[in-house]
C-alpha cells in the first residue's frame, strides 16, 4: 500500500450556482476528505494519468456544489485506449489463469482496505447515503473476489467423437477488446461486475464511465495500477454529456473491440446495438426494467413491507431492479397500505448521505425529481391519492411517496420511475396481477409475497422477467445471474455464466489419429 494512506486530500466544495438560486439546504460546505491518490482527474490509458484539451464538471446532485473537473476525453482519447488495449491483449491472453486471478484477487484486496474512501467518493458524486456507498464497495470488491475465482475455471469439453481416428475438443478462448460503458447509479459495482469476468477471460478493457460519476471509475484505475495489472489491460476514458456520444460510437464501431457490454437505458442500448452490428460485435445489454412487486393475500404482511422497503428505496429508488408498480391483492391491500406508511414515516429521512441516519439522498440531478414529480401530478390528475410525500424537493430532493387507488392509465405504471415512489394498485385474483405484471415491453426483474408453495412455483414460472424475488426484495449477489428478458437486455452477469459473455467457443477436430 505504501505512504499514500496517510496522505490526504480534502476538497470544499464550490457552488456551480449563483447563491441566490441555490436551495437553502445547499448552503453548507461539505468536505470530500480521501487518500490523496483516490481522487483522479485524467483519463487512464495505458497504466498512464492522461489529459484531454478540455475538463468537465463533476457535482454532488445534493448540494449541485463542484466536487472536481475531469478530463474530457473525446473520440482520439478513446481511439487511444482501445489500440492500448488491443495490444494489451496479445500479452495478457497469455498469461495463465493462476496469474490473472492473482492480480484480481490483489484489486479485491485493495478495494476492501479503501472501502471508506471509495464509499465517500460515491456518496459525493451519486448522492446515495454513506451507509449504501458502503454496501456498494462491498458489492463491488465481490465480483472482483467471485471472478478471481472463476478465472481458474474456464473449462472446456472433449466430446466424444462419431469417428474412431478422431478427437473432439472445444476449447474455451477470450473474445479479445471489450469497450464497457456504465452507469451513474452503481457506479463502482457496475464497473467491477463487468471488468472482473473480462479481465478473469483473458480480455482488456476500456471503461467509459457516466458523465455524472467518473471519479469512482478513476479510483478503481489507481487501485488496478497499485494491483499491477498491466499497462493497457485496464483503461478508462472519462468525458462529458456532450462528447458521450462520439465516444461511445468509437467504443462500438472500433473494429479493433470485439466486446460491447453496456448498463443504462433501453433507447441508448438500442442505439448502441446499431453501432455495434456494423463489425457484429458479441454484445452484452442490461437495460431498463419496471419491476413488479406483488403482495398476494397469504402473504406475511408484515415482512412484504420490509421487502418492499428495502426494494423500492434503496438508492432513493434509482436502481433498475428496483419495483416500480405494487400490486396488492383486495385481503391484504389496506392492511398493506397503513403498515408501508409506518414504515416510511419510521424509516425515511431525506438530506445530504454524509451525514448520519440518512437512508434517502437527492435523485441524481433536477430533472430526474422533476420525473417522478410529474409521474404524482399525472396520477393524482386520474384519480390516485397521496398518503404520504407527494412534493418535489429543493434542487434534486424528491420526497418518497406512497400512493394508492393506481390504476393501470397512469403514467407511473406504464414507464420506469427511477426514484421514491410506490404506487399501489388493488388486484382481485392471481391471474389478473400476473396479465398486469407481464403488460410491459421489459423483464429485468420482479418480486412477489405468498406463503402458498403452489402458488410461488405458479408465479414463479409465470413472470416474464429474468430475475424473481420471492418473499425477498434484495436479490443481486455475485454468484447469481443478473440480466433480463424481453427489451430488458442480452446476456448474463454475474455468476458462473457471467465469465461466458467474454469467450468464444472454438472447436478443434484432431484427425488421422491411428484407430
Amino acid at each position: 500500500m505504501g505512504s499514500f494512506c496517510f496522505l490526504r486530500t480534502r476538497c470544499l466544495l464550490r457552488p456551480l450556482l449563483p447563491s441566490s438560486v441555490l436551495p437553502s439546504t445547499m448552503h453548507r460546505t461539505y468536505s470530500l476528505d480521501i487518500a490523496a491518490p483516490l481522487l483522479r482527474s485524467q483519463g487512464y490509458v495505458d497504466g498512464r494519468w492522461i489529459s484531454a484539451a478540455a475538463t468537465f464538471p463533476v457535482v454532488d446532485p445534493a448540494t449541485g456544489q463542484q466536487i472536481a473537473r475531469v478530463a474530457d476525453c473525446g473520440p482520439a482519447e478513446a481511439k487511444q485506449a482501445v489500440d492500448a488495449a488491443y495490444k494489451a491483449f496479445d500479452t495478457w491472453k497469455h498469461r495463465s489463469a493462476k496469474e490473472r486471478s492473482g492480480l484480481l484477487r490483489k484489486w479485491y484486496e485493495l478495494l476492501v482496505q479503501n472501502k471508506d474512501d471509495l464509499a465517500r467518493l460515491i456518496t459525493f458524486e451519486c448522492g446515495k447515503p454513506l451507509s449504501e456507498s458502503l454496501g456498494e464497495i462491498d458489492y463491488s470488491a465481490s465480483f472482483l473476489e467471485w471472478f478471481s475465482e472463476e478465472a481458474r475455471r474456464c473449462y472446456g469439453d472433449v466430446v466424444p467423437s462419431a469417428f474412431r481416428n478422431r478427437r473432439i475438443l472445444l476449447l474455451k478462448q477470450p473474445v479479445g477488446v471489450a469497450s464497457v460503458i456504465t452507469p451513474w447509479n452503481f457506479p463502482s459495482a457496475m464497473i467491477t461486475r463487468k471488468v472482473g469476468a473480462a479481465l478473469a477471460a483473458g480480455c482488456t478493457v476500456v471503461v467509459k464511465p457516466a458523465e455524472d460519476t467518473p471519479l469512482s471509475a478513476l479510483a478503481l484505475a489507481e487501485l488496478a495500477d497499485q494491483a499491477g495489472i498491466p499497462a493497457g489491460v485496464f483503461n478508462v476514458v472519462p468525458c462529458s454529456r456532450e462528447k458521450t456520444p462520439s465516444v461511445g460510437e468509437v467504443l462500438c464501431t472500433d473494429p479493433l473491440v470485439a466486446k460491447v457490454s453496456f448498463t443504462g437505458s433501453t433507447a441508448t442500448g438500442k442505439i448502441l446495438l446499431r453501432h455495434a452490428a456494423g463489425t457484429v460485435k458479441k454484445v452484452s445489454m442490461e437495460l431498463g426494467g419496471h419491476a413488479p412487486f406483488i403482495v398476494f393475500d397469504s402473504a406475511d404482511v408484515d415482512k412484504a413491507v420490509v421487502g418492499a422497503m428495502a426494494s423500492k428505496f434503496r438508492n432513493a429508488g434509482q436502481t433498475c431492479v428496483c419495483s416500480n408498480r405494487f400490486l396488492v391483492q383486495s385481503g391484504v391491500h389496506d392492511a398493506f397500505l397503513e403498515k408501508m406508511g409506518q414504515a416510511m414515516d419510521s424509516q425515511l429521512r431525506m438530506g445530504h448521505g454524509s451525514e448520519p441516519g440518512i437512508t434517502q439522498g437527492p435523485l441524481i440531478n433536477p430533472r430526474a425529481a422533476e420525473k417522478v414529480a410529474h409521474q404524482v401530478e399525472d396520477a393524482v390528475s386520474r384519480g390516485a391519492r397521496v398518503l404520504r410525500g407527494g412534493k418535489r424537493g429543493e434542487g434534486s430532493f424528491m420526497e418518497p411517496t406512497l400512493l394508492a387507488d393506481v390504476t393501470t392509465e397512469m403514467l407511473c405504471t406504464r414507464e420506469e420511475t427511477f426514484g421514491p415512489l410506490v404506487p399501489v394498485i388493488r388486484f382481485t385474483t392471481e391471474k389478473e396481477a400476473l396479465a398486469i405484471a407481464n403488460a410491459s415491453d421489459v423483464g429485468l426483474a420482479g418480486y412477489f409475497f405468498s406463503q402458498d408453495v403452489s402458488q410461488i412455483w405458479r408465479v414463479a414460472e409465470a413472470l416474464e422477467v429474468g430475475m424473481v424475488g420471492v418473499n425477498e426484495g434484495l436479490i443481486s449477489t455475485s454468484e447469481a445471474s443478473f440480466g433480463g428478458v424481453k427489451q430488458s437486455g442480452l446476456g448474463i452477469e454475474g455468476s458462473k455464466y457471467g465469465i461466458e459473455e467474454y469467450l468464444h467457443v472454438k472447436y478443434m477436430c484432431f484427425g488421422g489419429l491411428e484407430a
